[in-house]
């Protein structure tokens, strides 16, 4: 169905057009159906605005007003938002059209809303309803051809946004504007000082867009509740997380322990001897019951350590005790004959003082998650001074040549419980929790942990731990040589 148009642009002057949403031409589209595409569509918009030279209010403008419309619009039957390039108008525009099919029409507050920000028309037809946004581009010395090529490029792929990323996006878009309306404000001040004298017509010109200005904040005030709302209710979400984690850790512990214990005293040489078949059965419950309660005890130490309940104790720390320990991992290898655990010397190691038990379980969840997945080949551990020179810290490097890591699972190996599947798994029990785990201590001991993989090749993941007591003097780098277990 044609519309013919017009109407006041959000700036001010009119913008006319005589053509149908299909005579735009169509770049990219995007299907609307959780709340994360709602978040992915003001992130492609903020993109698409950006590409197309927009300046940045008229980029927040832009992608708020599409956040509004699409919420609005969400969990209605069909609903797709399309990207579009409108080179017969004068400017040329960027078109972003809803379509949907039935369902009630949208809330008259969103659709005031969005037409304080930008140029918006609603169509409501039979079968099929629209809503179109029209945003006319400066794009000074771009083709229509650059503009089209740009937008694809950006819109290709879409946008993945999580709430807490747009929460944070908003935020910082709200500052901005903030900022920027601001310094407006006094920039007006100051000329009308200046011009109140000799021209009166400027006092009535400021007070028009003081007006305006007042208006903008209100609304920004309001969104700004919205989001320190919406704040509260994640922080609410995440201190349930926590406490449930906490709750049910304990919980589960007691039971347990005792299936452990038991298992342990059905298997001591002062009980009744076993038949093989019950030796092996109680040998699987021990061994069960031990990997239940290691992941019960991570479980616990996670939530402590989110909910910053995880007592730090620093103390000077013997590394060579330590490296000494964590070689005894290879005995539970699951090809102790085909890999080699390569730990620093004992001879002087670099001093640290940190907490020993935290870094201890950091590098044992390393290097035991380095062994589980390394087939044949090496795994080794490696110590040295950053030659940063402040703050002093020390730099743990654990490398192994075993199946790696897809490039496309890189970015979610830090995420809890999540595991990279494939044929590696086989065999190969575990929780997804090694990695989160190991980098949420080392941000407790305030380090951080990197990683970098290439799959078929093997891993490499390197620890900063600051130096916790006092600046000593440079130290040279005693690595030293390695001894294989």
């Amino acid at each position: 169905m044609p519309t013919d148009t017009a109407e006041p642009g959000p700036r001010g002057g009119v913008l006319r057009h005589d053509r149908s949403p299909d005579a735009v031409g169509r770049v990219a589209s995007l299907g609307l159906t959780t709340p994360q595409d709602v978040f992915g569509l003001r992130r492609s918009a903020q993109q698409a605005a950006a590409a197309v030279a927009l300046d940045q209010q008229d980029q927040v403008r832009l992608a708020t007003a599409l956040s509004e419309l699409g919420r609005d619009r969400l969990g209605c039957r069909g609903l797709e938002v399309v990207f579009g390039l409108d080179t017969s108008a004068q400017p040329m525009a960027l078109v972003i059209t809803f379509v949907w099919i039935g369902g009630p029409p949208p809330a008259k507050e969103t659709l005031d809303l969005a037409a304080k920000l930008v140029r918006v028309e609603h169509e409501t037809g039979a079968a099929v309803s629209r809503i179109v946004v029209t945003q006319p581009l400066p794009a000074p010395g771009l083709t229509a051809t650059d503009l089209r090529a740009r937008l694809v490029k950006v819109l290709a792929g879409g946008a993945r946004s999580t709430e807490a990323d747009d929460l944070r996006a908003q935020t910082r878009d709200l500052v901005a504007t903030l900022e920027e309306t601001r310094a407006q404000r006094e920039e007006l001040l100051r000329l009308n000082e200046e011009l109140e004298e000799t021209n009166r017509g400027v006092l009535a010109l400021y007070s028009e867009l003081t007006q305006e200005l007042e208006t903008t904040n209100s609304g920004v005030l309001a969104l700004h509740s919205e989001l320190e709302d919406k704040r509260h209710q994640l922080l609410e979400a995440s201190e349930a997380k926590t406490r449930f984690w906490t709750n049910i850790s304990h919980e589960l512990r007691t039971p347990v322990n005792s299936v452990v214990a038991l298992s342990a005293l059905l298997l001591a040489p002062s009980s009744p001897s076993l038949t093989g078949d019950q030796r092996e059965q109680v040998d699987l419950i021990a061994s069960s019951g031990r990997t239940l309660l290691s992941l019960v005890n991570d479980l616990l130490d996670v939530a402590k350590a989110e909910a910053g309940h995880l007592d730090i104790h620093p103390q000077p720390v013997d590394l060579r005790l330590l490296f000494a320990h964590l070689g005894t991992l290879l005995l539970s290898s699951p090809n102790p004959d085909q890999v080699t655990l390569v730990t620093p010397g004992l001879e002087q190691q670099p001093s640290l003082v940190t907490d020993e038990t935290l870094l201890t379980r950091i590098l044992r969840n390393l290097l035991s998650n380095a062994l589980k997945f390394t087939e044949r080949g090496e795994v080794r551990l490696d110590v040295a001074v950053d030659p940063e020179p402040s703050p002093r810290a020390l730099l743990f490097t654990v490398t192994d040549t075993g199946v790696g890591i897809p490039a496309d699972e890189l970015g979610r190996v830090f995420e809890a419980f999540y595991q990279v599947r494939g044929p590696h798994q086989k065999g190969r029990p575990g929780t997804g929790l090694g990695l989160p785990y190991a980098r949420t201590l080392t941000e407790l001991l305030g380090g951080s942990l990197t990683l970098t993989s290439t799959a078929g090749v093997g891993t490499r993941v390197q620890v900063r731990l600051p130096d916790l007591g006092r600046e000593p003097a440079q130290e040279p780098d005693s690595g030293g040589s390695d001894h294989a277990r």
